[in-house]
């Protein structure tokens, strides 16, 4: 089973501009553990210099740095480099998250944040920015991410958006245990969509029903837990 940080056969780099020493072990580790290659810059001029000389997958970006703003930084990553940021910040004023996502930000989480959460909202900008596995198969189950289509056999299966992103990630990593608060976190995104516990269960019911799954041999529920695509 692929790592969440691994596309394609190779580790996706992810550069952390962060001047807190105590974030950066933090975050370092976090994102070690879940597969991904991370690297900090500890200013913005470390940051330009790091962004002039390898490739990254992903920023995470503080606002605070010691020789300037973050904002710069991201307006200037997202016109020369394309590629996408998230805020990473203690400053939750709701002019700043505007800024950044106006500056084109593809995220905006705020310090102190929960480490299941932050790494749902990178998993989800990835995906977002083709990152991810364009066919994925469970059983006689396909879901084509290319299309968005989901077919069982030759017969295609009417998903919801939120059905969909569900089946997305659990497809993605199978044998993979999911908690609910951690499918909660994936599919709450910055549009403001939000879905609620009961909401989430209702969606697992459809979503089950749909796949032929009502028996939950394909979607194990974890007691108390969550939930595991079965391999």
């Amino acid at each position: 089973m692929n790592k969440i940080g691994h596309f394609g056969g190779e580790t996706m780099r992810i550069l952390l501009v962060e001047d807190n020493e105590a974030i950066i072990m933090g975050v370092e580790f976090l994102l070690s553990q879940e597969g991904y290659d991370p690297e900090t810059a500890r200013s913005m001029s470390q940051a330009e210099n790091f962004l002039e000389q390898k490739d990254y997958d992903l920023v995470l970006l503080d606002i605070g740095l010691p020789d300037g703003d973050g904002f710069r930084l991201c307006s200037r990553v997202r016109k020369k480099y394309r590629i996408p940021v998230i805020f990473l910040t203690a400053r939750e004023e709701e002019a700043d998250v505007v800024r950044g996502l106006d500056l084109g930000a593809e995220d905006y989480v705020v310090k102190p944040f929960r480490n299941r959460e932050l790494i749902s909202r990178i998993r989800a900008v990835l995906r977002r920015n083709g990152k991810g596995y364009s066919t994925l198969r469970c059983g006689d189950i396909v879901l084509n991410a290319e299309t968005g289509k989901v077919k069982r056999g030759s017969a295609e299966i009417p998903l919801t958006r939120l059905e969909y992103k569900i089946l997305y990630s659990m497809m993605s990593y199978p044998g993979r245990l999911f908690t609910r608060d951690e499918i909660l976190a994936d599919i709450w995104d910055i549009s403001g969509n939000f879905v609620n516990d009961n909401t989430l269960s209702v969606t697992m019911k459809r979503l089950r029903e749909k796949l032929g799954d009502s028996d939950a041999r394909m979607i194990r529920t974890v007691r108390g837990m969550g939930y595991r695509m079965e391999p």
